[in-house]
């Protein structure tokens, strides 16, 4: 994964919270804290109104597998991320096992007709966490690296995102279940608290080397999903109280490295996917410590007002989303937009709530996938939609967007709405930035444009993961190139790797002149940055987006620039480009078809999810640009899933007149339906 350079802020929890923060204080604070949750034992009145709710998926799908054989990760599932680098093998089995755990816990919580057969369906599927030799997932686990073994090393338990969801979910049944538990299997719990003991809290007190931390100054989305899960375990399974307060006051110290990393404006450069398993798994720690504590750590600060804006800021309509670095363009289902919309009210953001409410009253009945906590928080929290619920129930496509678009200058992006408040008509989405960004793909100076909110000129996203995807070959996988995004390539190069490869802001937008001027010399190793500027703007006067291209280049790639295709070496000097072509690359979703007057059109045929008809017509000068097309038949479903069976690649190749120095406009205009 590469890493970020984001300035870090004084620590804002430690800074509003002082003493509070401490063990010892934290130790009279939590006193009782159990009593505070709104999640609450299956013996509350509260779970009486859950059970009137239909949960029709959820109990098929229980009944269905109840008393069939648990899904059975094996040794060999395990070692195939270091044989062969597949990941899902073993992934997928131990998700569909926790998943069958935590549709088994809701329904031994709403006293489901087979009585005591949910609660030996939970204290199997317990018992099978609790006799898995790793909670951590073979693609994180240090074993291979430190001692060259395929097999997990049970005496040293790597504590990941993988072993942070099984202790947090285990803690979490143990809350809603425990006196049923002690009935049925006696000795049980002692075991979850031996467990979550030996594989994760002790790690996490006696180990400071762990990448998540952040101590480095290196803080990505791990940090905050980790310590929020910590934060369950300790306040459910630890019952000292000495050693739950020193496990909570480490976990805020975590959380404020990583709020301390957040920009100003709340920006999350591994973009709006990422948001929800990093930002949103920040806001649920909080939100759970403010509870435990009975309000004494109150996280109503400025970086969480940021951050709460963040996601409906890269809206483009429908579940359409700006999807920057390791990213889907759709939203998935599931999503805790109740989470988000209760800290939009809260916080007073009224696009925010509106955005979250929408999402909130559209979702489908809790999904295992999401995790026990986050279901039995959408089971049991009564969030208020309110009227705007009522009225935009049903419908993703009018939601109230942020009024001409927005600008997030700490990773300068843009997002400008022709029609403003609405994704009405074109959408237009310009991202500078570096490419040693998290989870980068080398997009610098990348473009989308929608219609209706539907994108037409497209980020690919985020491919299936394998040990390809965070090893030294990352940049040869197609969708992380720039080659396949829409940004230029000057005699045919690549981007480089790393911070310094970035865009210089020339423009900045704003609500009366939405443009955005970038200089991306850099970003090809280019000598000066104004080598190549691309100027993106959207002209609602003419209804029209239009990107603008002009260099003025070296004769030939200088020595330090990256080829075309390929990874080129992580350090050192790269081999100059292999041609003297200067390309301008677009990336198109559905169905295009070039003319023979320097025009084309884009349709959304293709898309199995396209809820617009209207397409984009392309029109460029000079027309003496030879364009080229390239198909990318898509056999990786994360992709085809959104995008079809194809992309399409369009290379404008500029006339030999033009290599050296020279202009490139394109406009987009909608068409008709």
């Amino acid at each position: 994964m590469a890493t970020g350079t984001a300035a870090v802020q004084a620590p804002p929890l430690l800074s509003a919270w002082s003493s509070s923060a401490d063990a010892s204080s934290l130790m009279d604070s939590l006193r009782g804290a159990r009593d505070r949750l709104t999640i609450r034992p299956a013996s509350d009145a509260g779970w009486q109104r859950t059970a009137a709710r239909p949960l029709s998926e959820l109990r098929a799908e229980s009944e269905a597998e109840k008393g069939a054989p648990w899904p059975q990760p094996l040794v060999s599932h395990y070692a195939r991320y270091f044989r062969d680098g597949n990941r899902t093998a073993y992934e997928a089995l131990v998700a569909s096992r926790q998943q069958r755990l935590t549709r088994a816990v809701v329904m031994a919580a709403l006293g489901g007709p087979s009585g005591d057969g949910w609660l030996d369906e939970v204290i199997d599927g317990a018992y099978l966490l609790c006799e898995q030799s790793s909670w951590s997932w073979a693609a994180h686990d240090d074993v291979f690296t430190r001692s060259g073994g395929v097999v997990p090393d049970r005496s040293q338990p790597y504590l990941d995102l993988g072993a942070g969801e099984v202790v947090a979910q285990l803690a979490w049944l143990d809350h809603v279940l425990g006196d049923a538990l002690d009935e049925r299997a006696p000795g049980l719990r002692k075991r979850l608290r031996e467990e979550a003991n030996d594989r994760v809290i002790r790690p996490f007190l006696d180990r400071l080397d762990w990448h998540w931390l952040g101590l480095d100054g290196d803080v990505h989305n791990w940090n905050p999903w980790i310590h929020s899960n910590i934060i369950v375990a300790a306040l459910l399974l630890v019952d000292d109280p000495g050693l739950q307060a020193e496990v909570v006051a480490r976990c805020i110290e975590g959380l404020d490295r990583f709020l301390a990393s957040i920009p100003a404006d709340g920006a999350i450069d591994e973009g709006f996917a990422y948001w929800w398993n990093g930002a949103g798994r920040a806001l649920e720690g909080l939100a759970l410590l403010e509870e435990a504590s009975g309000g004494v750590l109150n996280p109503d600060l400025p970086v969480i007002r940021a951050l709460v804006a963040f996601p409906h800021r890269m809206h483009l309509g429908h579940r359409w989303f700006l999807n920057v670095a390791d990213g889907p363009a759709r939203a998935h289902e599931g999503l805790p937009w109740g989470m988000l919309h209760r800290w939009a009210v809260r916080l007073g953001d009224p696009a925010a709530v509106e955005v979250a409410a929408t999402f909130a009253a559209v979702e489908p009945e809790p999904n295992a996938a999401a995790g026990l906590g986050r279901v039995l928080t959408q089971l049991t929290s009564r969030t208020q939609l309110g009227d705007s619920k009522r009225r935009n129930e049903g419908s993703l496509g009018h939601v109230l967007l942020p009024s001409w678009g927005t600008y997030l200058p700490s990773v300068q992006i843009m997002v400008a709405r022709q029609t403003p408040g609405s994704s009405d008509g074109l959408t237009l989405a310009a991202k500078g930035g570096h490419n040693g960004e998290h989870h980068n793909h080398r997009d610098v100076g990348s473009v989308v444009v929608a219609v209706d909110g539907v994108p037409l000129l497209v980020d690919a996203g985020q491919p299936t993961y394998t040990a390809q995807t965070f090893g030294p070959d990352r940049y040869q996988i197609r969708a992380m190139q720039s080659a396949w995004h829409s940004v230029p390539a000057p005699f045919g190069l690549e981007q480089g790797t790393g911070s310094s490869f970035a865009a210089t802001v020339l423009q900045e937008p704003t609500p009366e002149e939405p443009t955005l001027a970038l200089g991306l010399g850099a970003a090809y190793g280019l000598g000066h940055p104004e080598q190549w500027i691309r100027t993106s703007l959207m002209n609602r006067e003419q209804g029209s987006v239009v990107i603008d291209d002009r260099w003025n280049l070296p004769v030939y790639p200088p020595e330090g620039a990256p080829p075309a295709e390929g990874a080129p070496p992580p350090d050192g000097p790269h081999p100059p480009g292999e041609t003297h072509d200067v390309d301008i690359t677009y990336l198109v979703g559905g169905t295009v078809s070039v003319g023979t007057d320097a025009t084309a059109t884009i349709t959304p045929e293709g898309i199995p999810t396209a809820e617009t008809t209207k397409g984009l017509h392309l029109r460029w000068k000079p027309a003496t640009a030879v364009v080229l097309v390239d198909e990318w038949h898509l056999d990786d479903p994360l992709l085809s899933d959104i995008w079809g069976e194809k992309l399409t690649r369009l290379r404008f190749r500029m006339p030999a007149e033009n290599r050296a120095s020279g202009a490139f406009t394109l406009t987009v205009e909608a068409t008709n339906d």
